[in-house]
C-alpha cells in the first residue's frame, strides 16, 4: 500500500477516517491525499454559482487547516491536501483513478441529517465504483 486517499468533509466520521489513514500510512510507509469536495449548487446564475464554489472552497481550506498541523507532526508521512469541485462521490473515484490510489478511506456519515443520507450514498457509490479498496470508518 503506497497511496491512500481520505475523503474529508470536516465531520466526526471524517476525522476518524483521517486518523485511521494516518495510522495505516505510518504502518505501510504510504503517502496520503486528503480530498475535500466542494459541491456546486444545482441552480443559480453563473455568477452565483461561482460565488458559492469560491465560498465552498474557502470553507474546505479552513477545515483542512488543522489537519495540516498533523501533517507537520507526521514528517515521515507525506500528506497532501486538495479541494476538488463537483459531485463528491464522482470526484473521489476520479481522483483515486488519476492518482492510482491503493486505498480510499471515507467516513460513514456527514454532519447534517441530509448530509448523513447523502454521504451514505456517497460511500455506497465509492464502494461500488472505486478502482481500489475502500475502508469505511465509523
Amino acid at each position: 500500500m503506497k497511496k491512500i486517499i481520505v475523503a474529508y468533509d470536516g465531520s466526526s466520521p471524517a476525522d476518524k477516517a483521517f486518523s485511521l489513514a494516518v495510522d495505516l500510512a505510518e504502518k505501510y510507509g504510504a503517502e496520503i491525499l486528503v480530498l475535500a469536495v466542494a459541491r456546486p449548487p444545482e441552480f443559480g446564475s453563473e455568477v452565483e454559482t461561482e460565488a458559492v464554489i469560491e465560498n465552498s472552497k474557502h470553507h474546505y481550506q479552513q477545515i483542512l487547516h488543522p489537519l495540516r498541523a498533523v501533517a507537520g507532526e507526521k514528517a515521515g508521512t507525506p500528506i497532501h491536501f486538495e479541494v476538488a469541485v463537483g459531485h463528491p462521490a464522482e470526484q473521489i473515484v476520479r481522483r483515486a483513478e488519476d492518482w492510482q490510489a491503493d486505498l480510499i478511506v471515507i467516513g460513514h456519515r456527514g454532519r447534517t441529517l441530509f448530509e448523513r443520507w447523502l454521504v451514505g450514498s456517497v460511500a455506497k457509490y465509492v464502494i461500488n465504483h472505486a478502482p481500489c479498496a475502500v475502508l469505511v470508518a465509523r
